[in-house]
């Protein structure tokens, strides 16, 4: 399985090549093909659930340049500038957009009209107002959810876990997405039995982040990301601050403790980004969104950065990387 996945990566990267050069341009369309746009965190050459997404759709006979075009947006985490983005992709008139995170979904949703959406990492996208409901998600709109609101109390633990002498912890959080008040709710009910005291930071861009940790930094503590485009446009300064102030940082994906955060605990991208690529082929084959339930993670994933561990005076304790399935050494 390992050996197949690795091969569709190496064929993903090479179509990736294609889809990243339309982040500055659309590519050329070929009279008669499909158009998908997606719109995603980072940037395509740096995903490899992206290049899994575009193997499994050549496998399932879509070919950029053949019959298929690709374009690319990266999230910036701006609203003002993401709006901006959407009306970008939705002129190009594409057939289907694969959309990540509750921020592009809900800015795509109201502009889209009849173009078919497909999301990824969405966490409760009935009370986010998405879709009706899980199985019948309604006429445009369907995809793959990351966390429901209980993972707020389940982060909090790993941390805890992870660092017992643990007493306080910031949480970077977008307080306009309805989730992430629904998170941090769970994750303050329960802190008491944690021993934890939460302190939210309702953060919008890179300045707001900064002044939060080096603010909270003064008392010492850690930080919790909740997942979301704020906080995935700033990952690279989130850790980087993180590590400098000794602070232990926890992410929900495991591609941030590859860049130099603590801990994570959450889905893998890579599953959900192959399961999209099926639904994509189907609404292109003439599915509705409407007849394709909305899917829950199959499996969450722990993972480890030992290095930053290092850097930060702490042992990671042995019971926990005995069942980690990553750690970066």
């Amino acid at each position: 399985m390992t050996q197949r996945r690795d091969l569709l990566i190496g064929f993903g990267i090479a179509l990736v090549g294609r889809a990243a050069a339309a982040h500055a341009a659309d590519p050329p369309i070929v009279p008669g093909s499909r158009r998908v746009a997606a719109w995603l965190v980072g940037s395509a050459e740096a995903r490899p659930d992206f290049a899994l997404f575009l193997a499994r759709l050549s496998e399932l006979g879509w070919r950029q340049g053949d019959n298929l075009a690709v374009t690319f947006r990266q999230l910036t985490g701006d609203a003002a500038a993401m709006r901006a983005q959407a009306d970008e992709l939705l002129a190009w008139r594409p057939d289907v957009i694969l959309a990540q995170s509750n921020l592009a979904a809900s800015i795509l949703r109201p502009r889209a009209g009849p173009i078919p959406i497909v999301f990824v990492s969405v966490a409760d996208p009935v009370g986010s107002g998405l879709i009706d409901n899980l199985a019948h998600p309604g006429a445009t709109v369907t995809g793959f959810t990351n966390f429901e609101p209980t993972m707020g109390g389940k982060w909090l633990e790993v941390l805890k876990e992870t660092v017992p002498s643990l007493s306080r912890v910031l949480v970077l959080m977008y307080a306009e997405t309805p989730v992430h008040l629904k998170l941090w709710a769970n994750l303050s009910a329960a802190a008491p039995a944690q021993h934890v005291v939460p302190i939210a930071a309702h953060i919008h861009d890179g300045p707001e982040i900064e002044h939060a940790i080096v603010d909270f930094a003064q008392g010492g503590g850690g930080v919790i990301a909740l997942p979301h485009a704020v906080t995935a446009a700033n990952s690279t300064l989130i850790i980087r601050l993180a590590i400098e102030k000794r602070l232990p940082s926890l992410f929900a994906f495991a591609s941030y403790v590859h860049e130099g955060a603590l801990v994570s605990y959450g889905i893998q991208t890579s599953d959900e980004f192959r399961r999209a690529s099926d639904y994509v082929d189907r609404i292109l084959r003439g599915a509705s969104p409407s007849e394709l339930p909305v899917q829950a993670p199959t499996r969450f994933d722990l993972a480890f950065n030992l290095k930053t561990a290092k850097a930060l005076g702490l042992t990671v304790p042995s019971n926990l990387l005995a069942i980690a399935d990553d750690v970066v050494e």
